[in-house]
């Protein structure tokens, strides 16, 4: 009896972990199905059209294109680069170079900082897949360009031009969001291609002035900085997307995880992962995170709990985790990171097959302040949530946490 007893204990011990082994790589089969039967559909039916078209939202049953210089448009891209990482699939690959080499303009953009994701998410994918020589020279040649937006008085890379649009009607001298501590990554990895430091330079004086003036005291974030351009100083803080000056932006809190998660991981500098592990510490410890771990849109929405969710901040978060979790070998971003991934991946959050404009995750928010995208699907929560199942997948197979 008592040898039966221990190889029953040592069955159920051993099975444990085994079972939960199984459990998560179902649940990334089973989602990377899932996320290339709906992104056939979606690549097929541009196919047709016989244009370069780049999705970007599904409003009023009408898939919303987005302009080739416009923010979003490297996301597409990015996205068949994932799913030919995750499936091997040589149709992917295919895709990925005809909608990446479509934006070999963009390179010369200029007049706004979102270069670093357009072509990060596109060439920078394809460069790290394929090895293509020409995608190094586009991404050396777009961080020369999101350089001319750096502002040395202030130290900061400036986001928006200040002439033209809404952006011309808050007074604004040199705005600098938080978002822009995603399109860092490009000048880093342009610094490593060509041998060129000032993009590096650039990219953590930027980091550091962000740590200076972007951050409350708890950790949270405004939206938006004003410098003055000729003596660097703050000219004021506020919001454009989030619920007022003094809330919490949630994609704004995710970008900043993200972000400095990346600074940690291009320079070694401890300062950086404090910034992203503290940053998330607001969000973990904030009374209106849920339980699921999808944000509302904004931590202070005036009416949580029947407020919107973003699943877009949810994903990116999710991502950032996942890497943070290897940086620190702290588990608990992993679990808090795979709680997040499960909520998504659920029917409350996860598109079906041929609905929602063929995008993969329902419910996010572009801007309410400006009426604009509102519980729809957007491109950049498919692209951080592919790249959050790859991560998982990568820490599931090496086994960082059994």
């Amino acid at each position: 009896m008592k040898h039966s007893a221990l190889l029953s204990f040592l069955l159920l011990f051993f099975s444990i972990p085994i079972c939960q082994c199984e459990n998560q790589s179902k649940f990334i089969d089973e989602n990377i199905k899932f996320a290339a039967e709906q992104y056939t559909l979606q690549t097929n039916l541009i196919e047709k059209t016989g244009k370069l078209l780049y999705p970007h939202t599904f409003i009023d049953g009408e898939i919303r294109y987005v302009n080739p210089r416009g923010w979003t448009s490297g996301f597409f891209p990015g996205s068949l680069w994932y799913l030919y990482e995750l499936t091997g699939d040589e149709k992917w690959r295919s895709w990925g170079e005809k909608f990446t080499e479509g934006l070999d303009s963009v390179k010369y953009l200029t007049n706004h900082h979102d270069i670093g994701f357009i072509i990060g998410c596109s060439f920078g994918n394809g460069l790290r897949l394929t090895g293509n020589e020409t995608y190094k020279n586009v991404i050396i040649r777009a961080a020369k360009s999101l350089s001319t937006r750096f502002r040395p008085a202030a130290g900061v890379i400036q986001s928006w031009n200040v002439t033209g649009g809404w952006q011309a009607e808050r007074g604004w001298e040199c705005p600098v969001i938080i978002d822009n501590m995603m399109n860092l990554e490009l000048l880093f990895n342009a610094t490593e291609l060509s041998g060129d430091s000032s993009f590096y330079r650039i990219a953590v004086s930027h980091a550091d002035k962000t740590i200076e003036n972007h951050f409350r005291p708890d950790y949270s974030t405004w939206h938006v900085v004003d410098y003055d351009l000729n003596n660097g100083s703050v000219r004021s803080k506020q919001t454009a997307q989030g619920y007022s000056d003094s809330s919490t932006w949630a994609r704004g809190q995710a970008w900043a995880i993200y972000g400095y998660t990346v600074c940690y991981r291009e320079t070694n500098d401890l300062r950086y992962l404090k910034q992203a592990e503290k940053a998330f510490d607001f969000v973990v410890h904030h009374p209106n995170f849920p339980e699921d771990g999808v944000p509302y849109w904004d931590f202070n929405a005036p009416d949580i709990p029947n407020a919107l969710r973003d699943a877009s901040a949810g994903a990116i978060m999710a991502s950032a985790l996942y890497e943070l979790s290897i940086h620190t070998q702290n588990e608990d971003y992993k679990k808090w990171a795979d709680k997040i991934m499960a909520s998504l991946a659920s029917s409350k959050f996860r598109s079906e097959i041929g609905e929602n404009g063929n995008f993969l995750l329902k419910h996010c928010v572009g801007s309410i302040p400006h009426g604009s995208e509102i519980d729809v699907p957007l491109s950049y929560a498919d692209y951080y949530f592919l790249e959050a199942l790859k991560r998982k997948k990568d820490i599931e197979r090496e086994g960082y946490f059994h």
